[in-house]
């Protein structure tokens, strides 16, 4: 459990200690970030993050069931 709590911290912590400026995209996506606008680009980045972070939850679950079915006697 408390290393369960620990985890659930650390995360935290990397979620709200991220910066801002977190440059997401591929240099396609700058250029037109770039002619957008402030506003728009900062939109741009949060949905690349957004669409980024679901199949890296989903692999994430994955391997947790995985390995608490074959590490369990």
């Amino acid at each position: 459990m408390k290393k369960r709590i620990a985890v659930l911290i650390v995360l935290l912590g990397m979620v709200v200690f991220t910066p801002t400026a977190l440059s997401a995209q591929c240099s396609i996506c700058t250029k037109t970030t770039q002619q957008l606008g402030e506003k728009p680009a900062r939109g741009m980045n949060s949905g690349i993050l957004y669409l980024a972070f679901a199949p890296l939850l989903i692999v994430g679950y994955i391997g947790y069931r995985w390995k608490k079915t074959n590490l369990e006697p």
